[in-house]
């Protein structure tokens, strides 16, 4: 018998059908003898339903209105969930994030996880109950929902998973794991069987969408195994309960991967920008006088590269953001002009960063010279670099992205069985 947290995102449960589906998964489990909490997602487009519903009541809303509006979707989901489960007789009970309690802090809309209670969650376990919890949502310390941003659900299930010291959690999706890169762009790329806690949240944040950020820092943090796997299977399929070698990725400690891979995967991320300031002096707090601002402003700063004049007096500074913060990075600079002291501002958009990465880097030279020379065979222009122990991240014009990622794909081998 183990103890495992199910999460099921919104494409899982978006009508009854695929509630009933899902509630065939988690019956396969308890069948099996596993005690069992389930986390769920709004169903699919409901969530975006209900904040343009706030949007439209008053585009200035109040946040803690907005959370109690916005978290009825994972409600709705949770009772349904547990009235189809108890319909083909498992005993299941709704949760909301205020009855465990999941204990938040007070950023409306953005929560961050403090503290769960599990040991009512525990006990219901000992007497065969299974726990059907609202995922994204949590009581702040002003007793109001908080909703826990994007990826809310999966963070929860982490979250929830160390709380009760779960031996899995599994993250079900339309996907069934994260593979070498997206098989829509390199037909090739192939599941992996495993993936360390840092190699996938490097790939989270570089532009994978399997898992939010947030649920692989906390799954690391905690040591949370974590599987990804697909709903959209027969749950009733060969190897679906089987603990031992269940199909999808597991992401999980180093230590427990044997052979590791010199590359894992290649991620990308559209939508990037690059904004270069040009002819500052050269003199101590002009970095901090730029990124300070921008910091200031919540807008996220990537690749940075600097570029000293020959006579040591001047700089150049570029540096990436994401295309939608441009115009408010551009205002931010802008103002702060004298204190930063530029001479001039440029910016180009629509550009891609493409990211090869594994934790076997670390061990092996050249990984970074056999991607530039094979981007440069290709006629692929790197405008910036930025490299870490276990990834290389490089800029590149937008166009290009799909050869990238298919020619890096290839020269490490990754779409070799």
């Amino acid at each position: 018998m183990a103890r495992i947290v199910m999460k099921f995102g919104g494409t899982s449960v978006a009508d009854m059908d695929r509630i009933r589906n899902v509630a065939r998964h988690v019956k396969r489990e308890v069948d099996a003898g596993h005690e069992v909490a389930v986390v769920v997602s709004a169903m699919s487009g409901k969530t975006n339903e209900l904040v343009s519903w706030t949007r439209d009541a008053s585009p200035m809303h109040d946040a803690r209105e907005y959370d109690a509006v916005v978290a009825s979707g994972e409600q709705v989901t949770s009772g349904l969930l547990a009235i189809a489960l108890q319909h083909i007789g498992i005993n299941a009970r709704s949760w909301q994030g205020w009855q465990i309690p999941i204990r938040t802090d007070n950023a409306h809309g953005a929560a961050r996880i403090l503290e769960i209670d599990g040991s009512d969650l525990i006990r219901r376990f000992g007497e065969g109950q299974v726990a059907v919890i609202a995922g994204f949502q949590g009581l702040g310390p002003d007793n109001r929902i908080a909703t826990l941003g994007r990826g809310g659900s999966d963070t929860s299930a982490v979250a929830i998973a160390a709380a009760v010291k779960a031996d899995r959690c599994d993250i079900y999706t339309d996907v069934d794991g994260v593979y070498t890169t997206d098989p829509r762009i390199e037909p090739k790329a192939r599941r992996l069987k495993k993936v360390a806690f840092e190699e996938m949240l490097e790939m989270a944040s570089l532009g994978a969408k399997v898992l939010q950020v947030r649920s692989v820092e906390l799954a690391m943090v905690h040591k949370v195994r974590t599987f990804v796997r697909s709903s959209f299977v027969d749950p009733d399929a060969p190897g679906m309960g089987d603990l031992l070698n269940p199909p999808g990725t597991l992401i999980c400690d180093e230590e427990e991967i044997v052979e590791q891979e010199v590359v894992t995967g290649i991620a990308y991320a559209k939508d990037e920008a690059q904004i270069s300031l040009r002819r500052l002096a050269d003199r101590p707090g002009v970095s901090a006088a730029i990124f300070g601002p921008l910091a200031e402003a919540h807008i996220n700063v990537d690749m940075i590269v600097q570029n000293i004049s020959e006579d040591g007096s001047k700089t150049d500074m570029t540096f990436t953001v994401p295309s939608t913060d441009v115009d408010k990075a551009l205002k931010v600079l802008s103002d702060a002009r004298d204190k930063i002291g530029f001479d001039v501002i440029q910016n180009e958009s629509g550009l891609v960063k493409v990211s090869v990465i594994g934790i076997g880097m670390r061990s092996h030279a050249g990984v970074a010279a056999s991607a530039f020379r094979a981007l440069a065979e290709k006629g692929i222009n790197i405008k910036a670099i930025t490299t870490s122990e276990i990834k290389i991240s490089i800029l590149i014009d937008g166009p290009y992205a799909e050869l990238a990622v298919r020619t890096l794909h290839s020269v490490y081998g990754l779409d070799k069985s």
